[in-house]
C-alpha cells in the first residue's frame, strides 16, 4: 500500500481494509508501505522495518521473512502502472494484480482506448497533447467541442481532471493536468448516465459484478464526489435490463481483450443508449465505501471472501 502518486492516501486506506479483513485463520498478513524514500513493513505499533529490495524480504527478530503472495493495493504508480508487477514477476512472487504489460497499458488512458477501439468499444472523441507541444485551442475545440474534459493521461482518483466550458479555460486546465503527468488526453463531453462495472476473476471464472450508477453532486465524478461523499453510488444501477446486459457484455469483453486478472473496474457513460468507455482501473478502491466492494456485497460476496479469492487466484 502507499505509492508514489497523489493517490497514496487512498491506497493506505484500501490496504488497511484488506489487512483488517483478511481471514486470520488462513493468512498471516503484513502491512508493507511503498514510498519513494522507503519500503518498510509497519507493525501494529507502527514500528517500521526496512524491506530488502533484493528479494522483497524483511528481517524480524533476527529471522528472515519471505512472503508467499503480495496483495497489491497500490493505486497509481508504481503499483497500477506495471512497475511493481514487473518487479514481482522477476522475483517469481505471486501477486493479486494483472501482469506488467497489462497494468502499463490500462494505466495509460490514450493507449488503452486506442487498443480497444478496433474491438468495437465506443469511446469519447479525443485529442492528445504532450507537455511542450504548441497548443492550438481552436483545433481542440473544433475536434472535441465544448464542454470537454482535460485529463492527465496517467493518473487516477480524478487527480488532474477539469471540465472546461470556455476555450479561454483550456490553458489553466492543461496546467492542472500537467502537474500529474506530461501527457494529456482531452475528451468530448458525453451527456448521459454514468455507470461503473466491476469485473473480477472469482473461483476460476470471469465474473461481472452488479452495476453501479454514479450520480455526482458536483459537475462530474471528481475527487470530492468519489471520496468525500459528494455523490450517490447506486447499486444496482437504475438502468434498463437491455442496457445492463449491453454494458456487462462490453465490460467482460474489455477484461478479456486486455488479458486482465484479479480486480478491475471500468467506467462508462450511456450516449444514445450505447455505453462509451471512459477508463479501466486495475487496482480499484478497496475501502468499505469503495464501489467494487459495494458491488461484491450486492452479489453476495463478503469482503473477506473477495480478498481471500484474490490471493487464492494469485497462488494458482
Amino acid at each position: 500500500m502507499g505509492g508514489y502518486s497523489s493517490e497514496y492516501e487512498i491506497s493506505l486506506q484500501s490496504g488497511q481494509v484488506v489487512y483488517e479483513t483478511l481471514d486470520q485463520d488462513k493468512y498471516n498478513a503484513y502491512r508493507i508501505h511503498i514510498f519513494k524514500n522507503k519500503w518498510v513493513l509497519v507493525d501494529d505499533d507502527n514500528v517500521e522495518q526496512e524491506i530488502d529490495k533484493n528479494d522483497f524480504s524483511v528481517t524480524l527478530n533476527n529471522t528472515k521473512l519471505n512472503f508467499d503472495c503480495v496483495f497489491n493495493a497500490i493505486h497509481g504508480s508504481p503499483g497500477e502502472d506495471g512497475f511493481m508487477q514487473g518487479y514481482f514477476e522477476l522475483l517469481g512472487m505471486p501477486h493479486t494484480s494483472c501482469g506488467m504489460y497489462e497494468a502499463a497499458l490500462t494505466f495509460n488512458k490514450r493507449d488503452c482506448l486506442s487498443t480497444l477501439k478496433p474491438y468495437g468499444i465506443k469511446t469519447a472523441t479525443s485529442y492528445y497533447v504532450n507537455q511542450g507541444d504548441v497548443i492550438n485551442e481552436d483545433l481542440i475545440v473544433e475536434k472535441v467541442g465544448l464542454p470537454c474534459f482535460v485529463k492527465a493521461n496517467r493518473a487516477g482518483s480524478s487527480f488532474g481532471i477539469s471540465k472546461v466550458y470556455e476555450k479561454d479555460a483550456l490553458a489553466s486546465a492543461l496546467d492542472v493536468a500537467f502537474k500529474e503527468d506530461n501527457e494529456v488526453i482531452i475528451e468530448s463531453f458525453l451527456d448521459g448516465t454514468e455507470v461503473s462495472v466491476g469485473v473480477i476473476t472469482y473461483q476460476g471464472e470471469i465474473k461481472v459484478l452488479p452495476i453501479t450508477e454514479i450520480v455526482s453532486d458536483n459537475d462530474f465524478f471528481d475527487y470530492k464526489a468519489k471520496y468525500l461523499g459528494e455523490s450517490q453510488e447506486i447499486t444496482p444501477a437504475r438502468i434498463s435490463e437491455s442496457q445492463a446486459e449491453k454494458v456487462s457484455i462490453i465490460a467482460k469483453k474489455v477484461y478479456e481483450v486486455l488479458n486482465l486478472k484479479g480486480f478491475s473496474r471500468s467506467e462508462y457513460i450511456f450516449k444514445n443508449g450505447e455505453p462509451h468507455l471512459l477508463e479501466v482501473n486495475t487496482i480499484p478502491g478497496l475501502t468499505r465505501a469503495s464501489i467494487l466492494p459495494q458491488q461484491a456485497a450486492e452479489a453476495g460476496i463478503s469482503l473477506s471472501a473477495l480478498f481471500s479469492n484474490a490471493i487464492e487466484e494469485a497462488l494458482k
